[in-house]
């Protein structure tokens, strides 16, 4: 197949307008991972029997129970481990 100069010049020029989109798609992706989520944090209500560990499992298991914990202190201002039934706690966000 052989093409004209105009031919080239429309291919060329669809490939520059392709090769554009997907760019500002990938920059427009990008950047919006960068932006922190909106919106008020989860809360989990303690229930009996509860630990600060068993709830760091159910809200974020696919991270290390110890850095969640870390987390729900710092969100609370919790300086112990000590947590009871009935206490509202600001959790992280899932991943």
């Amino acid at each position: 197949m052989r093409l004209t100069r105009r031919g080239r010049v429309v291919v060329l020029t669809f490939f520059f307008l392709l090769a554009s989109l997907a760019s500002a798609v990938l920059w427009t992706t990008a950047s919006r991972a960068d932006e922190p989520q909106s919106g008020p944090l989860p809360t989990v209500i303690v229930q009996p029997d509860d630990t600060l560990w068993s709830i760091a499992e159910r809200v974020a298991p696919n991270r290390a129970p110890r850095e969640v914990i870390d987390d729900i202190q710092d969100l609370n201002g919790i300086s112990g481990s000590t947590v009871y039934a009935g206490d509202a706690l600001l959790v992280p966000r899932r991943d």
